[in-house]
C-alpha cells in the first residue's frame, strides 16, 4: 500500500505542476502580440499539456487503487468531498484543453487578467484536498 501510496503523490504532484504553469503560458499568450512568440508558446502548452493528460492518468488511478482496492477513506466524508475536488480538477484540467484550443485557433477572448485568476485555481484545489487528507475534518 505505501508504494501505491508514495506513486500517488507523485503523480499528483507532476500533474499539478502542469496545472500550475499552463495557466500561466495562458497568461503570456494573451498579452502577446509577436507570432514568432505566439508560436513558440502555443507549442510549449501542446507540449505541457499533453505531459499533463499523460501524468493525469497514473495519478488518478493509482488513487482510485487506494480508494476501491485498498478501502482508504470509503464511508468517511472528508473522502468524498476530496473526490469532489478531484473532479473539479479534472473539469479544470479538461477547461484548460479547450482553452489552449482557442488560442491555436487565434478565437481567445479573455484578457491576461482572467487568466491570472484562473491560475489561482489549482492552488486552492490542492490546499483543499490536502487539508482533507491530512487533517479528515469530517
Amino acid at each position: 500500500m505505501l508504494w501505491i501510496k508514495a506513486l500517488h503523490i507523485v503523480f499528483v504532484a507532476s500533474w499539478f505542476a502542469g496545472l500550475f504553469y499552463l495557466p500561466r503560458i495562458f497568461v503570456n499568450l494573451a498579452m502577446e502580440t509577436d507570432q514568432a512568440a505566439t508560436a513558440r508558446l502555443l507549442l510549449m502548452a501542446r507540449k505541457l499539456f499533453r505531459f499533463m493528460t499523460f501524468i493525469a492518468v497514473p495519478a488518478i488511478g493509482f488513487g482510485l487503487w487506494l480508494f476501491l482496492v485498498i478501502g482508504i477513506g470509503q464511508g468517511q466524508g472528508w473522502m468524498h468531498a476530496k473526490l469532489g475536488v478531484v473532479a473539479l480538477v479534472i473539469v479544470y484540467h479538461v477547461m484548460c484543453g479547450r482553452i489552449l484550443v482557442q488560442f491555436e485557433r487565434g478565437a481567445n477572448t479573455r484578457s491576461h487578467r482572467f487568466y491570472r485568476y484562473f491560475n489561482e485555481l489549482p492552488v486552492l484545489a490542492l490546499l483543499a484536498a490536502v487539508i482533507l487528507v491530512v487533517v479528515k475534518p469530517f
